[in-house]
Formats: structure tokens, C-alpha cells, sequence
């Protein structure tokens, strides 16, 4: 099983996103002065797009100024590693953000990760609440942020939460009765484009214990015409349980791939009876727990043939709501990612033997069941922030979070 890891820092590599963000007219410092921050990832099994002006970038530039080089030095572990770029929603046209970002990512060579995150009533009204007023609007939506992509490469995770919520029974008679066509939908919106690969949140192992109703919803949510499934999103789950858990979900699916996040998952998740130890309510070990640890680095690489990629969908640093003295989901929290690039990642745990190949199950019953409640809460968005885009193509139209660009969530430096 592959071990959790941190980012790896090449010298001509980092040069080079110097050179591309200094062409772009973005260069965190003088183009002409010491190189701060950003460099593409190198080597064939890590595709994947560093956006060079992303928040830890910032925050490497503002704490270099300042003098902080340890601390800048050891945020380079983000920094310099490529997250995914949540499109703009919630009302906004994602076209011109989507199109600015996988064209940047086109000019460097690379692939970006984008994540569709609008459904309506997501995330049961919890703190990431919000989406599309309604289906009609959801597949407006959709159709921007596909026309955005056009025929340029990219990968889309679709709807963190959606799935699992609607299995868990959380969402509304009137909402969970469209929301698997609608995503199907989705499905087939994206992968009209010929560079895009779609992969469908199916939540994460502590989640859906009854793996057929999950595997049945996302048959109908349309997992065969998609690349396959993701697990565990903004969660903490170590990779060798998700590979067990995500071995015996593909097995009922015929052997589908899927990806894992590994952004927050170096030391697993916060260990049942400390969330109300560490500043917890005692319900919500998932939000921004202490002592976590960053996973293993984006790669395709990852040693397991159904296991396409390891991802950072959540972006490190971001808070996942108001909890232990953090700031509002989505915002960027210094002293939070200061503390996930330091920490250490610990072995991790042994996983259970994969399931042995099964048929595909049959489609679930229509009518979803209450299942036992998520260990970690999944998703939390990212503010509202369009990427910042270098000065080198013509802007383009949307993306998944901004459009009509929201303000900008000022850099909340570490104490």
C-alpha cells in the first residue's frame, strides 16, 4: 500500500512555473528576484495543473515579505502542489472562470481539476448549503461550465455529497426524486466534451456502510458513462482504507475506477472521543480536526489498477466551517495549513482484504434509506474566488465559483 507522502520540490521544475508565472505577468515576487512559490509538480505521473496565484502561493509571498522564511518554506508543501479549482455557483456563471483556467492549464501542458459543486439543496443545508435554485437552473449551469471546458482537457469531479446525502436520506422527497437523473445528466453534459474525464463523488469509507445501495444510486446516477467514482473528498480517511472500501464499491460496479483525495489524509482522521477533547461539539470530528497531516501527493502513479489518480480535491487550508475558532467554510486559514504542511504523516493503517469481483448489482430501490450517519462530514467549498488568471489569453467565460467575481477573502496570516 502506498505510503501517505509529501510534495517533492525540484529545482529546474520550480524555475520553470517561475518562468511560466513571470510570462503570465504573475510572478509572486520580482520575476527578477528570488523565486517564491509555485512550480508545476514534475514528472509524466503527476499531469495535473499548480495554479501559480492560488491562496497558499499568496501566502508564501505574504510571510517571505514579512521575514517568516521557515514558515514560508514549509507552505511550500501546498503551495506547490496542484488542488483542485471548485467552479463558481450558487447564481454565478461558471463559463469565464472555467474557460480562464483550462486554458492556462492547456499553455502549461497540464490537466486541471475542476469540481462541480451546484446541485440543489446541497449539502442538506449544512455549512457548504446553497446550489442551484431549482433543476432547470442546475442544468444551465452545467451547460456553461461544459461549454467553458470545450475541447480542452480536464478532470471533473461531479458533486461531492450529492450521492451519499440522497443515500443517507438527508435530502428532501421532492429534491432526492430528480437528483440522480440530474446528475446523470451532468454525466453526459461533460463527457460530450472529447478531453474531459467525469469522476461522480460517492462520499468516503465511514460513511455508506450499505455499499449496494450505494453502488445501485450510482448506477442510475450514471457511473458507467462517467470515468468512474471519487472517495473520499475534504475527508480524512487514510488511502489503504479507502482502497478497501473503494476496491469492494468498484467490484459491485464491474471493476469502475475511481480516485481518492489525499490532501488531508497523512494521519486519518480525528480518533473517536477527542472531537469535544480537541474544541469539538462532540458531533463534528470532520471539522478542521487538529493533528491531520497532508497525504500523498497528487500522482497517477498510485501502484493499484483500479485507482486512476490520488487527488487533492480539498484545498489545504481552507477552513471546513465555524468550528474550533476557524473562520467561515470555504476561507483560507493560515495558521490550519501552516499546521497540515508541518505535521508529520504517520503509517498508515493496514487495510482489509479487497473484496473478490462480484457481479454488478442490481439497481437499488428507488426510495433511499437512512444509513448510518458520516464519521467525517464531507465537502466544504472553497469562497467564492475566481482564480487569478495571468494576463496572457483573452479572458473566457465561466467557472465554478466565480463569474461575477465575488471579493476576494483577504490572507489570514498565522499567528
Amino acid at each position: 500500500m502506498p505510503r501517505a507522502r509529501t510534495a517533492r520540490f525540484v529545482a529546474g521544475a520550480r524555475r520553470g512555473a517561475v518562468l511560466f508565472a513571470c510570462a503570465c505577468g504573475v510572478c509572486l515576487t520580482s520575476c527578477a528576484g528570488r523565486a517564491v512559490a509555485v512550480s508545476a509538480t514534475d514528472g509524466p505521473d503527476t499531469p495535473f495543473w499548480v495554479e501559480p496565484t492560488g491562496r497558499a502561493a499568496r501566502q508564501v509571498r505574504v510571510w517571505q515579505e514579512r521575514g517568516r522564511e521557515q514558515d514560508a518554506t514549509a507552505l511550500l508543501r501546498i503551495a506547490d502542489q496542484p488542488t483542485a479549482v471548485w467552479m463558481a455557483g450558487d447564481g454565478r456563471d461558471p463559463k469565464e472562470q472555467v474557460e480562464q483556467v483550462t486554458r492556462q492549464a492547456e499553455r502549461a501542458g497540464r490537466v486541471p481539476l475542476l469540481v462541480a459543486y451546484n446541485i440543489p439543496h446541497r449539502d442538506c443545508g449544512q455549512y457548504s448549503s446553497g446550489g442551484a435554485k431549482d433543476a432547470t437552473a442546475y442544468r444551465a449551469w452545467v451547460d456553461s461550465a461544459a461549454a467553458g471546458i470545450a475541447e480542452r482537457r480536464a478532470w471533473v469531479v461531479l458533486e461531492p455529497d450529492a450521492i451519499a446525502q440522497w443515500a443517507s436520506g438527508c435530502v428532501p422527497p421532492d429534491v432526492a426524486k430528480e437528483r440522480l437523473g440530474l446528475l446523470g445528466e451532468a454525466v453526459r453534459k461533460f463527457k460530450a466534451n472529447p478531453g474531459t474525464s467525469v469522476y461522480l463523488d460517492a462520499g468516503n469509507s465511514g460513511w455508506i456502510s450499505d455499499q449496494r445501495l450505494l453502488a445501485g444510486a450510482l448506477e442510475r446516477a450514471g457511473v458507467s458513462q462517467a470515468d468512474g467514482f471519487a472517495l473520499n473528498v475534504s475527508n480524512f480517511h487514510t488511502t489503504p482504507v479507502t482502497r478497501a472500501y473503494g476496491d469492494k464499491l468498484s467490484a459491485l460496479l464491474g471493476g469502475a475506477h475511481y480516485i481518492i483525495d489525499t490532501s488531508r489524509n497523512g494521519n486519518g482522521p480525528l480518533p473517536p472521543g477527542q472531537d469535544e477533547a480537541t474544541g469539538g461539539n462532540g458531533g463534528e470530528s470532520w471539522c478542521n480536526p487538529p493533528g491531520r497531516a497532508l497525504g500523498a501527493a497528487p500522482t497517477t502513479r498510485t501502484g493499484a489498477a483500479r485507482v486512476d489518480a490520488f487527488v487533492w480535491v480539498k484545498r489545504p487550508g481552507e477552513s471546513d466551517g465555524t468550528c474550533r475558532g476557524a473562520p467561515p467554510a470555504g476561507h483560507w486559514w493560515a495558521d490550519y495549513a501552516l499546521k497540515l504542511a508541518r505535521a508529520k504523516p504517520t503509517a498508515p493503517a493496514k487495510p482489509t482484504a479487497p473484496a473478490k469481483p462480484t457481479a454488478p448489482a442490481k439497481p437499488a430501490a428507488p426510495k433511499p434509506v437512512p444509513v448510518t450517519k458520516p464519521v467525517v462530514k464531507p465537502v466544504t467549498p472553497p469562497v467564492a474566488e475566481p482564480p487569478a488568471a495571468p494576463a496572457v489569453t483573452p479572458a473566457a467565460p465561466p467557472t465554478p465559483h466565480p463569474t461575477p467575481q465575488a471579493p476576494q477573502t483577504p490572507l489570514t496570516p498565522a499567528k
